[in-house]
């Protein structure tokens, strides 16, 4: 049997790495999107997405790749994924009347074996209810990180895969594409693989959520959850890929909306959720560490500070802002003037009345009374705390994920706050070089 070719309808982060990924493995792929100008852009090479090694990836595939706004290409698919990222507001719910005109435009033009599978993510019960033949309807589990989809979307753990009968074998077609990842398959009904989605979701809100808790213990009582975390991941319970890294809350939109859909589900059904809601508490106290530790070592006692910011984008090495730390706390820090740098998102990104834009961190630093690393680019390791105590108007460097080497901060003349261990002060006998706004 010729590899089939694989269609992917919907060329938002979702679809176009996943796209990127299927040429990679070798099989033609058909990208459609309704938006004729954005199928133009991508065939010139601009790319609506950031991602580490797409470009490359694309660029090496571009002659197995077929970009189109015309449904009626995806004809000649074998499997059509609906991998357009699912639209998702503020309090977690999902608008999915997109997807399912999306759908609809598809099913229309699907040739008469082709395979439709669903690959955004959508709430237990949805495939089921789609009016197709549930004989060439699936779902599949998408696990993409942003900042590291090309890895995830090249190299898999697993596919999880919903079925209308589990015990009947996956289609031809289908299975050849999955089988060239060389991963477990795991067939399911439709709600458990639409469910399994949000349970590992939730896995990873609670590693999270004991780490946040843990790691503010720590600071209060003089621990370091650093120290801590190699013997958990020690321990085989755990697992050396525990994700105990504290951070500030729960962003990118996609944990919030999974915990949000539990919470109705829970009440639809009349099931216990209040550990879920728990973890939404202590995401919202967590996320405002920066903000409380910027008003009580800085903001208290110099009302006119200017605040230097580096990071808008949520996570490092993408372009996303959803549900970002660090424009949540621009939006908290309105009555002060702040200096902002992130290599991939503008400063227009912020909601301020006065922030201004700088082309590198060392410009953002220039003044400041205190920096803020919000977002840890990897660009923000190459900081030479010396260079910023010259730089920097005051002795406040608030650093959540540990970028810079904070006994090296503390050396230059800098007081160093970090998630996970009490704040690490300036040598008294350290001289605080000469300093000035400019």
């Amino acid at each position: 049997m010729s590899k089939p070719v694989i269609g992917f309808a919907g060329m938002t982060h979702l679809g176009i790495n996943s796209a990127a990924a299927a040429a990679g493995r070798g099989f033609d792929t058909v990208c459609f999107d309704a938006d004729a100008a954005g199928i133009a852009r991508l065939k010139s090479g601009t790319l609506p997405v950031v991602e580490p090694g797409l470009p490359e990836l694309l660029e090496q595939n571009k002659s197995r790749i077929t970009y189109t706004a015309d449904g009626a290409d995806l004809k000649r698919c074998g499997v059509v994924y609906i991998a357009a990222d699912v639209p998702t507001d503020d309090q977690g719910q999902s608008d999915l009347s997109s997807i399912r005109a999306l759908i609809d435009t598809v099913a229309a033009g699907l040739g008469r074996e082709a395979i439709l599978v669903i690959l955004c993510q959508v709430p237990p019960g949805f495939t089921r209810s789609l009016a197709l033949p549930k004989e060439r309807l699936y779902y599949q589990v998408e696990t993409l990180i942003f900042g590291r989809a090309v890895e995830r979307a090249m190299h898999p753990e697993r596919f999880i895969v919903g079925c209308a009968e589990p015990d009947r074998p996956i289609p031809q077609a289908m299975h050849a594409f999955l089988s060239a990842f060389s991963c477990p398959i795991l067939p399911m009904r439709y709600e458990s693989a639409e469910l399994a989605k949000i349970s590992i979701n939730c896995c990873l809100v609670a590693s999270v959520t004991v780490a946040n808790t843990l790691a503010e213990l720590s600071e209060r009582i003089g621990a370091d959850w650093s120290e801590i975390i190699p013997a958990l991941k020690l321990d085989k319970r755990i697992g050396p890929h525990a994700y105990l890294a504290p951070g500030l809350g729960l962003a990118g939109g996609n944990l919030e909306r999974d915990l949000a859909t539990i919470l109705r589900f829970s009440e639809a059904t009349g099931s216990e959720a209040g550990l879920v809601e728990s973890f939404m508490q202590n995401s919202r106290h967590r996320r405002d560490w920066a903000l409380r530790t910027l008003h009580e070592q800085v903001l208290v006692e110099n009302s006119k500070a200017v605040i230097g910011v580096l990071g808008l984008a949520y996570k490092e090495n993408t372009h996303s802002t959803k549900n970002s730390p660090s424009l949540a706390l621009l939006a908290r820090l309105a009555p002060w003037r702040v200096r902002v740098h992130d290599p991939v998102v503008p400063a227009s990104a912020a909601a301020h009345p006065d922030v201004t834009g700088c082309v590198s961190a060392l410009e953002v630093a220039k003044g400041s009374d205190a920096l803020v690393i919000m977002t840890p680019w990897p660009v923000f390791r190459d900081l030479k705390p010396d260079q910023l105590a010259r730089a920097m108007a005051g002795r406040a460097v608030i650093d959540p994920y540990r970028v810079l080497d904070g006994k090296a901060v503390a050396a230059a003349g800098l007081d160093y706050f970090t998630l996970g261990v009490p704040p690490i002060r300036a040598s008294h006998n350290t001289p605080l070089p000469s300093k000035g706004r400019g």
